[in-house]
C-alpha cells in the first residue's frame, strides 16, 4: 500500500517532497494497522497456531507492538500535517476507519464498511495533499474503495476455519467461502471498470486489457488456493490477486495521467 500510494502521489503530479509526505504518512498508517492488529489478535493466532505471527513466533513482544501501534498511529496525521490540514484530516479518517475494524468492528455485518472507507480515503488523501487542496474526482475514491471491499472479503478467505474457531463472524463468514469469493472477483471488477470509465473520454486499450486482467486474475488465484489448501499450505492466493489487481489499477492510473 505504500508503494501503491507513491506511485500514485507521483502520477498525480507531487514534487518529490509531496511524495516524501504521502509515502510516509501511509507508511506509518500501515504499521500502525499492522501492529494493531497483531498485538489485538495475539490470542488468537497462538490458539490457531500462526507460527508466521511475531509474538507467536516469539520475535516482538505485545507490549513493544502496543507501544509501536500508538507512535506510528500518532506519527501519521502529525506526518500529514506537513502538506495541508485538509489532506491530514482525511489521512485521520482513513487510519481510524482502519483501526475500527481491527476492533471492534472485525466481527459484525458491517465489517467491509473500514475497509471501503480506508481504501477510498487513500486516493482522496494523495488528491487532497496536493498544493491548494484540489477536490478529488468521484470516480478514483469510488474505486479504491470497492478495492478495499474486495480486498476485505479476499483477505479474510484463507482464515474462514480458524477465525470460526475463535468466534470472528464479520460479514465474510457470514456468507461463507463461496460468497466471499463471488464478492471478492464482483468488487475487483467493478474497481477496475470505474477506473476505465471514470475519466473523461473514451477508454484506453490499456484499460481495457486491465478490466481483462481483473476478470481473469481472481479466478485463477482461488483455483491455486484451493490446491495450496488440499496440499496442507496457507490459501494466500486470493489475498494476492488483489495487491495484483491494485498494482494493475494504479499503473492504468499513472499511465493516463487522468485523475485530475
Amino acid at each position: 500500500m505504500t508503494v501503491v500510494a507513491g506511485l500514485l502521489a507521483w502520477g498525480v503530479g507531487h514534487a518529490p517532497a509531496g511524495v516524501a509526505s504521502v509515502v510516509a504518512t501511509v507508511l506509518a498508517s500501515q504499521l500502525a494497522v499492522g501492529w494493531s492488529n497483531d498485538r489485538l489478535d495475539a490470542d488468537r493466532d497462538e490458539l490457531v497456531g500462526r507460527a508466521d505471527k511475531p509474538v507467536v513466533a516469539g520475535t516482538v513482544s505485545r507490549r513493544t507492538l502496543g507501544r509501536g501501534t500508538v507512535l506510528a498511529a500518532l506519527a501519521a496525521p502529525l506526518v500529514a500535517l506537513t502538506t495541508n490540514p485538509t489532506a491530514a484530516l482525511c489521512a485521520a479518517v482513513g487510519l481510524v476507519a482502519a483501526l475500527l475494524y481491527n476492533w471492534p468492528l472485525k466481527s459484525t455485518p458491517v465489517s467491509v464498511l473500514p475497509y471501503a472507507v480506508s481504501f477510498g480515503s487513500l486516493p482522496a488523501f494523495v488528491v487532497l495533499a496536493l498544493p491548494g487542496a484540489p477536490t478529488p474526482p468521484v470516480w478514483p475514491v469510488a474505486a479504491g474503495g470497492l478495492l478495499g471491499a474486495g480486498a476485505h472479503f479476499a483477505n479474510v478467505l484463507p482464515d474462514l476455519a480458524d477465525d470460526a474457531r475463535t468466534g470472528v463472524h464479520g460479514l465474510p463468514h457470514r456468507l461463507g467461502a463461496t460468497g466471499s469469493g463471488a464478492a471478492a472477483a464482483g468488487l475487483l471488477l467493478a474497481a477496475t471498470v470505474v477506473l476505465v470509465l471514470g475519466p473523461a473520454g473514451p477508454p484506453s486499450w490499456p484499460g481495457l486489457s486491465a478490466v481483462a486482467a481483473a476478470a481473469v486474475v481472481p479466478p485463477l488465484s482461488w483455483y491455486g488456493s484451493r490446491r495450496a489448501a488440499r496440499a496442507g499450505a496457507r490459501p494466500v492466493g486470493a489475498f494476492r490477486a488483489v495487491i495484483l489487481v491494485a498494482v494493475i489499477d494504479v499503473a492504468l492510473l499513472v499511465a493516463n495521467g487522468r485523475v485530475l
